[in-house]
């Protein structure tokens, strides 16, 4: 493998077409495209401040690395990602990728990133600000993620989750066969639209929670007082600990709660309309 250690490259295509590449302590200046149609690709402790360094890159790792602001639109249309202890203020990173395995990675700037990506594995991932995380992506694995990033998984399909804290508005939207672990899910208009959305262990913040959902089940999982008018015109299995304020419209299934503070059925309740409501003490 071919080493490059203590060096600077600017302006287009620098490194273009290369191929077993070793990179450390290497700086990306201002320009486009310096690692692009390239295979085995190995960076440490590298700054990027260039536009779109990784383009149509198949087999890669990225260590201690820096993408400054200017390094927007970084990864795009590769494959095989290893990424490890990395900072990100770009935004509009890792679209029409596959094979990403990152791990402590910190992304300031989280805008459009992860779309239309295919098999992704993060291990303690960090998003700040930005818009419409990982939509349109499919077969997701996370263990610890902090987000506050607008509309986070949004059209993702077969997505496991374990130990998140997320506090958004709309997220998890027509999403299909997602499971969350272990996890506080914070903002308003969770999980409408949904198909076969599962929570375990899980506690639940903001108003009109997991209404449209098609097969929906809640094993275990708590809500907070500002959770009304949760479930409408829902299909569902819910095992909910402690109160939740209001139920209301729910087209079938069970719910049962601790306790119920309300419940809202009214004319414009949608068929089967047989959803079975019950707390413990009634049981």
């Amino acid at each position: 493998m071919e080493k490059i250690i203590n060096a600077e490259f600017g302006g287009e295509r620098p490194l273009f077409a290369s191929h077993d590449l070793y990179l450390e302590n290497v700086t990306i200046r201002e320009g486009e495209s310096a690692i692009k149609e390239c295979s085995n690709i190995e960076a440490v402790n590298c700054r990027f401040e260039g536009n779109y360094p990784f383009w149509h890159v198949h087999g890669f790792r990225i260590d201690r690395c820096y993408f400054d602001v200017g390094g927007r639109s970084a990864l795009w249309y590769s494959d095989h990602l290893k990424m490890t202890d990395t900072t990100i203020d770009a935004p509009k990173m890792f679209r029409e990728m596959t094979d990403i395995e990152i791990e402590n990675v910190v992304l300031n700037d989280a805008d459009e990133i992860f779309w239309r990506c295919d098999r992704i594995k993060a291990k303690n991932l960090v998003l700040h600000g930005g818009t419409y995380p990982f939509m349109f992506s499919r077969n997701i694995y996370v263990d610890g993620l902090e987000s506050d990033s607008k509309y986070v998984f949004q059209y993702v399909k077969d997505v496991e989750i374990h130990n998140a804290r997320i506090t958004t508005k709309d997220a998890f939207w027509e999403v299909e066969n997602v499971t969350i672990y272990d996890s506080e899910l914070n903002g308003e208009y969770l999980g409408w639209h949904s198909r076969n959305l599962r929570l375990v262990n899980c506690h639940i913040t903001g108003e009109q929670p997991l209404c449209y959902a098609h097969d929906l089940v809640l094993e275990n999982c708590t809500f907070s007082p500002d959770c009304d008018r949760a479930f409408e015109y829902s299909t569902l299995n819910a095992d909910i600990r402690g109160s939740i304020t209001n139920i209301k419209n729910p087209m079938s299934g069970r719910i049962t709660a601790d306790h119920i503070g309300s419940i809202t059925i009214d004319g414009n309740i949608k068929a089967p309309a047989d959803c079975i409501i019950e707390t413990r003490d009634e049981k």
